[in-house]
């Protein structure tokens, strides 16, 4: 087992701190290209019927044994759970985990990713952009040839993403995307909550074409469930 250090662990902090006081708190994210948003921390509490379409949908689709990537707070874990789904929480935040087992959630696991036991499960699920943990395209390659020894024959990662060409768009339509660097989708962020700063890391945000070509190497097949309002969808790598 390995989890974050409290001392970087903003989002956990914030976490914390919503659910002992139910006060707003707010988790300042930077980036490198992007500028710099907020995350309220209730958002990472929110309800079924809060949540964006997508997501609902992905929920939908979450079969046999799951493993929630990154569950945070926990708002999908207890919906599945509340269905009687088999779930486990996986989030590298103790605080998180500490709070996630306070609101109830039987099998909360506090650890990496890549520490998890292989032929596990029959769904991955990773929201919020969860499939971002990969960091880069070569990181990528690296989470689907984890994945697919987490999954048992069958098995799937649900997940949804965006498709960030659109920062690159200039008013009259050119695009600045230099095609020597990076791939346009590898960002870095670094996350503040009050005079806490998380240690910055890279996120991935990956267009379909490019994940479909990646997922193909990887023995998966992609499909494209359905389109958000702003360039975001949900997708379903299935191992072949």
């Amino acid at each position: 087992m390995s989890s974050l250090p409290a001392h970087i662990d903003p989002i956990g902090h914030a976490v914390m701190d919503y659910f002992k006081t139910s006060k707003e708190a707010s988790i300042r994210v930077l980036s490198d290209i992007a500028s710099t948003d907020r995350i309220p921390a209730s958002y990472l509490f929110r309800q079924e019927n809060n949540m964006p379409p997508l997501e609902t949908m992905a929920l939908s689709e979450c079969r046999g044994k799951i493993l929630d990537v990154g569950a945070a707070a926990g708002c999908h874990s207890l919906i599945l759970q509340g269905r009687g789904a088999d779930i486990t929480a996986l989030e590298i935040s103790g605080l998180c985990c500490e709070v996630m087992q306070k609101l109830g959630i039987e099998n909360v696991l506090c650890d990496d990713f890549y520490h998890q036991k292989e032929n596990h499960y029959d769904t991955l699920l990773m929201m919020m952009n969860g499939i971002g943990l990969a960091g880069t395209l070569e990181g990528l390659g690296k989470l689907l040839i984890k994945s697919r020894h987490l999954l048992r024959a069958g098995g799937q990662i649900i997940f949804d993403s965006s498709d960030i060409e659109y920062l690159y768009v200039e008013e009259d339509g050119s695009r600045w995307i230099n095609l020597n660097s990076r791939y346009y989708g590898e960002l870095t962020y670094t996350l503040q909550y009050k005079k806490i700063t998380g240690k910055p890391f890279p996120w991935l945000f990956i267009d379909p074409k490019t994940l479909g070509s990646l997922a193909r190497k990887g023995g998966f097949s992609l499909e494209v469930i359905a389109w958000g309002d702003h360039y975001d969808y949900l997708g379903i790598l299935r191992k072949k």
